[in-house]
């Protein structure tokens, strides 16, 4: 249960889409246990209790960008999937516990919710970590310049590389 629970694996799981932090259901699947296909049968069972901000379905756009992102085999419309995935919010998360009541469901819902603040604090921290920088440079003259431009480089996510796809191309 410890070894499952580390907060870097739930923390991967977290993406950012739609301007939403979200889970993957395939990835919540594996966090509670269960095959996707039961946890999407019981969320369709409750619909009513999982509005749009707290669980949308992806299109196949979404689905093709996220599995090319991945070292997972890329899935192909109609193929591999019967259903498009769906993707919870944290409020989607946390309803999921009113639904799927098993021991195991309690505890990993706890540590995604934990999670959850975890990275909405390091978020929280990093903007104000900006903020103290940008008064300090208003404070200091034109001689730290390069220093405050290099911090902020640092503090920058990197950039995400292309990669060039592998094979033939016409």
């Amino acid at each position: 249960m410890t070894e499952l629970m580390a907060e870097d694996r739930i923390e991967n799981c977290i993406l950012f889409l739609r301007g939403h932090k979200v889970i993957l259901d395939r990835d919540l699947a594996v966090l509670y246990e269960v095959q996707t296909k039961t946890l999407n049968q019981a969320v369709r069972r409750n619909r009513d209790r999982f509005p749009a901000d707290f669980m949308f379905e992806l299109t196949w756009e979404e689905v093709e960008r996220l599995e090319s992102r991945s070292q997972i085999v890329t899935l192909k419309k109609g193929k591999n999937i019967k259903y498009l995935p769906f993707i919870f919010t944290e409020q989607g998360v946390a309803m999921l516990a009113s639904i799927l009541k098993s021991p195991r469901a309690v505890h990993v819902n706890i540590e995604i919710m934990r999670a959850f603040v975890r990275l909405r604090t390091m978020i929280a921290t990093h903007k104000g970590l900006a903020q103290k920088l940008e008064q300090l440079e208003k404070k200091y003259d034109q001689r730290f310049k390069y220093v405050f431009d290099a911090i902020r480089q640092l503090m920058e996510p990197p950039a995400t590389k292309s990669k060039n796809p592998i094979g033939f191309r016409r």
